[in-house]
This record gives C-alpha cells, structure tokens and sequence, in this order.
C-alpha cells in the first residue's frame, strides 16, 4: 500500500472541479483508491463519495493506493492535487 497526506490550501477546497479532476484521474488506475479525512474514507474514484467528505481549505487529507500499479497511481495524483489544491 502507498499513501501520501496533503493539506489542502485551495481557498475553495475539493469542490466540482478539482474533485472531478481526482476522480477522472483515480479512474484511469487498476488500484483501489482511497481519500481520507476526518476519520472517514471514501472510494476517489466516486464523485459523490469526493464531494461527501466536504474538504474545505487547510483540510489534511490522506490518499491511499493498493493494487498493481499503486505508485503509478499516487504519483499521478500527486501532480493533480499539487497542480491546484495543496502543498
């Protein structure tokens, strides 16, 4: 399993947009997928499962990977959630 934990400093938070984003991207992978936060985890490759959670700005989140191709996976997630949501 790989992981990597982010704290989201997008004003807006995951919204429509950047969620969208992750989970057209955790689509695209073999791995199970998940997104973590406040003790609650959900399937990244579910929309509705994303938009649940409601991560707001300076939210820490955590992304986890298992399967096949589980660094592939992280890395590529890894460039979305840094290209606009956090540090």
């Amino acid at each position: 399993m790989a992981e990597q934990t982010y704290k989201i400093t997008a004003e807006t938070g995951i919204h429509a947009r950047p969620a969208t984003q992750l989970v057209n991207k955790a689509g695209q992978y073999e791995s199970e997928i998940t997104l973590e936060y406040k003790g609650k985890s959900v399937n990244l490759k579910s929309i509705m499962g994303v938009m649940s959670l409601g991560v707001g700005q300076g939210a820490e989140v955590t992304i986890k990977a298992e399967g096949p191709d589980e660094k592939e996976a992280l890395s590529a997630l890894d460039e979305v959630i840094k290209k606009d949501l956090a540090e």
